[in-house]
C-alpha cells in the first residue's frame, strides 16, 4: 500500500491536477516495519490478505540486540530498587550495553544507594535535548506508568526500537508487564517470542505565519503517541478553530477546544471528552471536540491516510494553545496552521499476551469497562405465582 493514490483516468493535465490535489490514499500509510537496528516484523509468506490479522504481528530479531535503553519513572522512590535490579541483570547476565538518561546520575536517592555505585560507571548516558538515539538503541524497557511510554516515544522521532513496558505506575493502561518475573519475561522477548502492537503516531507540524511567508523550515515538527490538543488556554472566550480535511473546510469548532488523537490516545483524554475507544491496530484518526457549544457536535473518526489542518478562525476573538502528548505547549496565533498526518513510524509495543487480550484486560482492570452488578436469574427471584397478601388474609 503506497502513500500516493493513483490519478484517475483522463487526460494528462487532469491527472496532474488530481495528483496535486491529493497525494495520500484513504488508507493508512504503510508503517516502517524495522524497529531500531535489530528489530523487525516477522515475515509471513502465507499472508496475502490486505487486512492484516493482528495475531500475525510478531517480533523477530535479525541480529542479537546489544544495547538497551532503560527509562524509569521520575520522582518515585518505589521504582529505584526494580531499576537497579534490572540494570544489573542486563549488564551481568545479558552482557548488554545499558543506556539511561543523564538526569538519572543526578538523582540523590539513587546515587546514595550502594548497589547503584557498583554499576554506575558501566552505564551510558544521554541527554534528551542534545543526543540523537536513532540507530543506537536495539531494545527499550520502561519502568513506571503510561507516562514513561509517552516519554520513550518522544525520544525517537523516526524508527523506534521494540518497547517493553512494566507496570510500576498508577494507571498502567499501556504497561502490560508485571515486574515480579522480569528475568523470564525479558529473556522470552530477547529470544524473539513476542507479539507486537504497532501503535500509530501522528506527525504534527506547526507552521507559524512568518515561516510560511518566508518558506522557512517549521520550528515544530513533533510525533505524538496519544494526542495533540488545541484549546482556548487562559482566554475566557470560546475557541473558534477551523478544521480542514485534505484541504477542505469541514467545520469550525466553537467550544473549549479540539482533540486529535490516535487509537492509542482514544482511551486517554479523548474518552474523557466523550469519544469512543478504538483498538490501537485500527488505522484511524479521532477528532473529538472539548465541551462544544453545540448539542449535535459528536466525536468523529476519519481515515488514517488523510491530512488534517487546524487553524484559528480569522474572526476569532482570541488565539488558541496547542500541546503534544501534554508537552511543548505553545500558542497558535492567527495565520498559523497545524498540519496532522499519520506517521510511518509506529511504536512497536511488546504484548504480554497478545493484541486483543492485552487491550481488553486493560479496559477491564484500568477503566472498569462494563462493570455492572449481574442481573439475578429467575430462579433467584421470589415465586411470582403466589399471592403475597394470601398469608395476611388467612391471619385475619
Amino acid at each position: 500500500m503506497g502513500t500516493e493514490s493513483a490519478p484517475p483516468l483522463g487526460n494528462d493535465s487532469e491527472s496532474e491536477a488530481s495528483l496535486k490535489r491529493r497525494t495520500r490514499s484513504l488508507n493508512a500509510p504503510s508503517p516502517i516495519q524495522q524497529f531500531g537496528p535489530c528489530g523487525r516484523i516477522m515475515k509471513n509468506s502465507a499472508m496475502v490478505m490486505t487486512i492484516q490479522d493482528p495475531a500475525s504481528q510478531r517480533l523477530t530479531w535479525y541480529k542479537p540486540p546489544l544495547t538497551v535503553l532503560v527509562i524509569k519513572k521520575v520522582r518515585d522512590a518505589m521504582v529505584i530498587p526494580p531499576f537497579i535490579q534490572l540494570v544489573k541483570w542486563f549488564i551481568h547476565q545479558k552482557r548488554m550495553v545499558v543506556f539511561v538518561e543523564s538526569a538519572v546520575m543526578d538523582d540523590p536517592v539513587l546515587t546514595r544507594n550502594p548497589e547503584f555505585g557498583h554499576i554506575q560507571d558501566k552505564l551510558m548516558t544521554f541527554s534528551e535535548q542534545k543526543d540523537d538515539l536513532t540507530d543506537k538503541i536495539d531494545f527499550c524497557v520502561c519502568l513506571g506508568g503510561d507516562g514513561t511510554l509517552l516519554y520513550a516515544s518522544s525520544l525517537f522521532q523516526q524508527s523506534v526500537p521494540p518497547i517493553m513496558a512494566f507496570h510500576l505506575g498508577s494507571l498502567g493502561f499501556l504497561t502490560p508487564f508485571k515486574f515480579e518475573d522480569f528475568e523470564a519475561q525479558v529473556t522470552h522477548v530477547l529470544e524473539g517470542h513476542a507479539a507486537l502492537t504497532l501503535r500509530s503516531r501522528l506527525r504534527c507540524i506547526l507552521i507559524k505565519q512568518e515561516e510560511e511567508e518566508s518558506s522557512a523550515k517549521p520550528s515544530t515538527n513533533q510525533l505524538v503517541l496519544n494526542e495533540v490538543v488545541i484549546d482556548r488556554g487562559p482566554s475566557p472566550y470560546l475557541s473558534n478553530i477551523d478544521l480542514y480535511l485534505d484541504g477542505k473546510l469541514i467545520t469550525s469548532v466553537q467550544g473549549d477546544g479540539l482533540i486529535v488523537s490516535t487509537p492509542t490516545g482514544s482511551t486517554a483524554y479523548a474518552v474523557a471528552a466523550g469519544a469512543s475507544m478504538i483498538h490501537p491496530s485500527v488505522p484511524a484518526v479521532m477528532v473529538t471536540p472539548i465541551c462544544p457549544h453545540s448539542l449535535s457536535f459528536r466525536p468523529i473518526v476519519v481515515p488514517a491516510g488523510v491530512e488534517l489542518k487546524i487553524s484559528v478562525s480569522p474572526d476569532s476573538r482570541n488565539t488558541a494553545w496547542v500541546s503534544f502528548d501534554g508537552r511543548k505547549r505553545q500558542e497558535l496565533c492567527h495565520g498559523d496552521s497545524l498540519r496532522v498526518t499519520t506517521s510511518i513510524y509506529p511504536i512497536p509495543s511488546i504484548c504480554a499476551q497478545d493484541q486483543i487480550t492485552d487491550w481488553f484486560d486493560s479496559l477491564a482492570e484500568c477503566l472498569h469497562w462494563n462493570v455492572r452488578k449481574k442481573q439475578r436469574t429467575l430462579d433467584e427471584l421470589s415465586d411470582l405465582s403466589s399471592d403475597p397478601y394470601e398469608e395476611t388474609k388467612n391471619e385475619t
